[in-house]
């Protein structure tokens, strides 16, 4: 009897310590040290993983990119990743339940990463923001995540979004934040041009500005929303924030955004 319950004693035990490694494994997946090969590339562009990061998202041509701060203080591009899909049409998020993936400019914080993810990991790219709320468009858990399935969100493969989760973990080791810029495509005069009978084109051509400034200057522009539209480089750090509904400072003044 003895070497009954021993033999049972045991086999529990085992069980356990296999359940305990799954666990493990499934929980710590948001730990994951960054590949060697990825580490180099930032070494051999005047990086570290702690440095400041932005992400760039391209829907029309399904492209999700790393660009990390530099030794210059410029940020440049780290390895672009491709987007497995993404939900609705070029343009804007308006409603909850659209299946629309959205597009602006947001930040993200590690209040926002979700590494208890139903799809593999995630994290929420701040949507609704501000410009957003001004227009009273809703929705809610729009997310950058694994697992190739998009209902309004920008799905990466795992292997992808397991390198950009590690990618903005470091990144928060030194910094409260990073932009994330949601993009209808690159942000040229043709593709404008092609795109000029959309019902969204001013509020593209708003996006332009702070898409050229980051490409003219290769450091994120500070955003803010005023009049309901985007506005750029307006306003200096610790100023108070802008009233989305109110008049804009002086500055450049692009077309008014339309839903």
């Amino acid at each position: 009897m003895a070497t009954v319950f021993l033999r049972a004693a045991l086999l529990f035990m085992a069980a356990l310590a296999l359940s305990a490694c799954s666990q493990f494994v499934g929980d710590n997946r948001h730990n994951v040290p960054l590949p060697k090969a990825l580490v180099d590339k930032l070494a051999a562009i005047g990086s570290s993983p702690t440095e400041p990061m932005v992400i760039r998202v391209f829907k029309q041509s399904s492209e999700l990119e790393v660009w990390k701060r530099t030794t210059t203080g410029d940020f440049e591009l780290l390895k672009t990743y491709p987007i497995c899909k993404w939900s609705g049409a070029l343009g804007p998020k308006v409603k909850e339940g659209d299946y629309q993936s959205p597009e602006g400019f947001y930040d993200v914080t590690p209040a926002l990463m979700n590494p208890k993810s139903n799809y593999y990991l995630s994290f929420n790219v701040g949507f609704p923001n501000k410009f957003d709320q001004a227009w009273n468009r809703t929705g809610s858990y729009l997310m950058v995540h694994g697992d190739c399935l998009s209902v309004g969100c920008y799905a990466m493969t795992d292997d992808g979004i397991k390198e950009i989760y590690a990618l903005a973990r470091e990144t928060f080791r030194g910094n409260g934040s990073f932009q994330i810029q949601l993009l209808p495509f690159r942000m040229t005069e043709p593709n404008l041009t092609a795109n000029a009978a959309s019902p969204h084109i001013a509020f593209w051509r708003d996006l332009k500005v702070g898409s050229d400034l980051f490409e003219t200057t290769r450091r994120p522009p500070l955003w803010d929303v005023c009049e309901k539209r985007y506005v750029f480089n307006r306003t200096v750090p610790g100023a108070a924030p802008l009233d989305p509904l109110g008049p804009c400072p002086p500055g450049p003044s692009p077309a008014m955004s339309t839903l």
